[in-house]
């Protein structure tokens, strides 16, 4: 076993990519979600870039689980997609699928991810990490097969895309970690976890 921490590791997200790559990567997890108003939480933030958004939620996430759960290790992430100085939120339905794709089109938009980690209430670990993906010329004949075939998947993301399935097909260029992409900065946070002393180092 390559976890030692006594309790499994608490995950403060719904994303199943997420949970998904920390299972494979051996560490026992319990899922939860955080009760939050991440609008809210933006707002009280006041002006922040989109890569400083993503930690100031995956932050919060953290700490509000991390506060019902004593003594555990608790992970909250968060991803901002930001196509120059425009920011998309996952979008509502199919037509606001279609008109963010549409947007994002033959150009090139960031993925900034971020993870942060809580103990008794307390962010102890917080890291962002950012990918450049640039789209390929869509054509309205291929949005429509797209949109057909992902259903409602488009509205689980904030880029209308799981790149693990057949969001691969937007893309020209990807540039950044994988893992980063699939909205968690996973090497980051298992260095973190190595350093205390919850993973063999």
């Amino acid at each position: 076993m390559l976890w030692l921490a006594p309790h499994p590791l608490v995950v403060a997200s719904r994303s199943a990519a997420r949970r998904a790559m920390l299972e494979a990567s051996g560490i026992p997890i319990e899922p939860t979600e955080a009760d939050i108003d991440e609008r809210q939480v933006e707002v009280r933030a006041g002006p922040v870039s989109p890569a400083q958004a993503a930690l100031v939620l995956a932050r919060e996430k953290a700490r509000v689980v991390a506060v019902q759960r004593s003594g555990c290790y608790v992970v909250g992430a968060d991803q901002t997609l930001a196509l120059g100085d425009r920011r998309f939120n996952k979008p509502a339905d199919r037509d606001a699928a279609r008109e963010q794709l549409k947007a994002m089109s033959g150009r090139t938009h960031a993925l900034h991810s971020a993870v942060a980690v809580a103990k008794d209430g307390r962010v102890i670990f917080g890291h962002v990490e950012t990918a450049q993906l640039t789209m390929r010329r869509l054509t309205d004949r291929f949005l429509d097969a797209y949109l057909d075939s992902a259903g409602d998947a488009v509205t689980a993301s904030v880029g209308a895309y799981q790149l693990e399935r057949l969001g691969i097909h937007l893309f020209e260029r990807i540039d950044g970690d994988h893992f980063t992409i699939l909205g968690l900065p996973l090497l980051p946070l298992l260095g973190f976890l190595r350093r205390e002393g919850c993973l063999v180092g």
